[in-house]
């Protein structure tokens, strides 16, 4: 399994009411992509404070990497990642993608 995990600096003027659009937007591809387990995403709850501005994420699962990279590849995904790095903090420097293998028997 895959992980696919996006942290993101969104700009201050962008409202909940926008982000929350954004990641439901996304949470809808999953009807769409064989292979999209589903979509968590929401503000940092975490009392470290080390979110170096990355306040907000979003994790998805996948079945394998060919799920993810059709994900990737989907039209609407990439119209959506459009719109998002619209609104960040410095663009695609206000983002950060991480995948990774999820063992899924553990």
């Amino acid at each position: 399994m895959i992980r696919h995990i996006v942290l993101t600096k969104f700009r201050a003027e962008v409202t909940k009411a926008e982000i929350d659009s954004l990641f439901a937007k996304l949470a809808d591809l999953k009807p769409f992509i064989p292979g999209m387990r589903g979509f968590d995403g929401g503000v940092s709850v975490s009392p470290e404070g080390l979110e170096q501005g990355f306040r907000h994420g979003f994790s998805i699962d996948f079945d394998d990497a060919a799920a993810r990279d059709a994900y990737l590849e989907h039209p609407e995904h990439k119209a959506l990642g459009g719109q998002l790095v619209g609104l960040l903090e410095g663009g695609v420097a206000g983002l950060v993608v991480f995948d990774l293998v999820v063992d899924a028997t553990s």
